[in-house]
């Protein structure tokens, strides 16, 4: 019997997100490849499908390793498979939520969401970064300006300033080349009775959410898959329809890939 149960909905399917959901019979593993407003050679999809493909084989080959290895292992397998380099690759948020024993552990880099009774974790540290593009974008949109060209060179700059703050003290840790960054997860055991649901969600999804009060997590753990999907759905429809230049909402562009998992958690025999 599975340690973990996970419902999954996405928005667009997973073939055509760059947002990917990867189990294992005692994890769950969701990642969010970067949007790549400035030009990379593999494409954040491929680079988040392989990268999740890898760390859920190293989960299996072997149940007990530490998280931080396992992601370092993967991100490895990653750039070899891919011919990476370092600064001009993709990148994606990953989350891996792994039941073991009488705990279940949390690996977070980049801003997904976990939610589970009484706590919430998430990475902030990109967005704690002072990069006036940022602002600007934000700004605009506020004021009315749209998803224009403006807004789309603003978006090239500020992914160029980030990727140089990527992966150093200071700045801000992801999974792209460097396996070192595995080490600067943000992390969290929790004894597997105050554990016994969790939500793990991307920001896509979950901001939108959050906007439209849709937060009653304790029953959103218990929904279905297309429960789930009904969810994404009226904020997908939201954005286009009320919010469609960014204007209450301001985001990097109208509609951004949404993930949301429930998971339910076994405690074992």
């Amino acid at each position: 019997m599975n340690a973990v149960h996970v419902s999954v909905a996405q928005i667009p399917p997973i073939h055509d997100s760059d947002d990917k959901v990867f189990t294992t019979r005692d994890a769950v593993i969701v990642l969010d490849g970067a949007s790549a407003h400035a030009p990379v050679p593999v494409n954040p999809s491929t680079y988040a499908h392989s990268l999740g493909g890898h760390l859920r084989d190293r989960l299996d080959d072997d149940p007990d390793i530490d998280l931080a290895d396992a992601l370092a292992d993967a991100i490895t397998a990653t750039t070899i498979q891919l011919g990476l380099t370092a600064g001009r690759s993709p990148s994606s948020t990953v989350t891996t939520l792994r039941h073991r024993d009488d705990h279940v552990d949390v690996l977070m880099l980049g801003d997904n969401l976990v939610i589970a009774p009484g706590r919430t974790i998430t990475d902030p540290r990109l967005d704690h970064l002072d990069i006036p593009e940022r602002r600007q974008y934000k700004q605009r949109l506020a004021a009315g300006t749209g998803f224009d060209d403006t807004h789309r060179g603003l978006l090239v700059t500020l992914q160029r300033r980030q990727a140089a703050r990527r992966n150093r003290p200071g700045g801000y840790w992801i999974a792209e080349t460097d396996p070192a960054a595995a080490y600067q997860a943000i992390r969290a055991t929790i004894p597997v009775d105050e554990i016994p649901w969790a939500i793990v969600a991307t920001d896509g999804a979950y901001t939108p959410m959050e906007h439209l009060g849709i937060t009653d997590w304790p029953a959103i753990s218990a929904m279905t898959a297309a429960d789930l999907h009904d969810i994404l759905t009226r904020c997908h429809t939201w954005e286009g329809d009320a919010d469609p230049g960014g204007r209450t909402l301001p985001r990097a562009k109208r509609h951004d890939d949404k993930t949301l998992a429930a998971v339910r958690i076994q405690p074992q025999a």
